[in-house]
């Protein structure tokens, strides 16, 4: 049965899904500004060191429930950690140092449909018409977006970034189909804060084994990136995005994934500085198509269920 809209939530859960939303879409250039500043494998570590001890402070109250978790769901929550944690943030940072923001926001768009085609290969999900053409834009957005960086004759290592970033929504997508399950006998928040905590290692050994566990040179600006990449996209975007998706239905919280590659897309603009080409809105605005394709797709399936 569809979770019905709190009575009285009022503006409460859209402030909450909306900044939710926007927190995680800023995670796209905020990577480049941490990236550029500190070594990509020390970033995720201290990123994830940050992320869970927030995490974990915001779900105490379910602290007690750990020592229940069963054998399988520890094994889910190692996979969170491998992919939506280790590489999600480690293919994310190195592929931003490479391409634009506005080239990372616009592949970061085609996470839901990426995430309908991972859920219809290995998890029997039914296909439909909606998911179809969702995954038709995603692909038509991105060779746009590739024809206008040949075109205007870009860094040949941008197409490279580009295959990163696209490497890190499909472990996004791998996070949020594993997750729906976790999800199902473990708070949300806390199997965020667990899979954080399990991804600890994997930086520290990558960091070391990379020779980047040296102390930081970064500045002023390159700390609060990094703070606001830690405390913010990770652990107040999971937050606010779990709180509120417990108070309205699905069809309510699906339309608030548009968010978050616009936020992505405005930031790349305002915080970095980059120059506005129509050849790039154009790719976005197909991509973004399927975002809203798929939120459709979201909300007409949690009215049925």
């Amino acid at each position: 049965m569809a979770r019905a809209d709190t009575p009285g939530s009022g503006w409460a859960a859209p402030a909450l899904l909306i900044g939710g939303m926007a927190l995680f879409g800023s995670a796209t250039p905020v990577s480049k500004l941490v990236g550029a500043a500190f070594p990509p494998m020390l970033a995720g570590l201290m990123r994830v060191g940050i992320g869970s001890a927030l995490l974990m402070l915001a779900a105490r109250e379910h602290w007690r429930d750990i020592p229940g978790i069963k054998r399988g769901d520890w094994l889910r929550l190692a996979l969170i950690a491998l992919f939506g944690m280790f590489g999600f943030s480690a293919l994310m940072l190195y592929g931003m140092r490479l391409a634009s923001g506005v080239a990372g926001a616009t592949i970061m768009a085609m996470t839901p449909a990426v995430t309908a085609a991972g859920a219809m290969l290995f998890f029997g999900e039914k296909p439909s018409w909606r998911k179809i053409a969702a995954l038709c834009a995603a692909v038509g957005g991105a060779l746009l977006l590739e024809l206008g960086r040949a075109g205007g004759g870009g860094d040949p290592g941008a197409l490279s970034g580009a295959l990163l970033i696209f490497a890190a929504i499909c472990c996004e997508a791998a996070y949020t189909l594993i997750g729906q399950r976790v999800s199902k006998v473990i708070d949300p928040v806390l199997a965020a804060g667990l899979g954080a905590l399990l991804a600890l290692p994997l930086f520290a050994v990558a960091a070391l084994v990379t020779g980047q566990l040296g102390p930081p040179r970064a500045d002023g600006t390159g700390w609060a990136a990094l703070l606001f990449y830690a405390a913010g996209t990770l652990a107040l975007g999971s937050w606010l995005w779990y709180r509120g998706i417990a108070q309205v239905s699905g069809v309510v919280a699906a339309t608030f994934m548009g968010v978050m590659p616009l936020t992505a897309l405005v930031l790349s603009y305002w915080l970095l500085g980059e120059p506005f080409r129509w050849i790039h809105l154009g790719g976005f605005v197909i991509v973004f198509a399927g975002v809203l394709l798929m939120s459709w797709e979201h909300a007409r399936a949690a009215t049925a269920a």
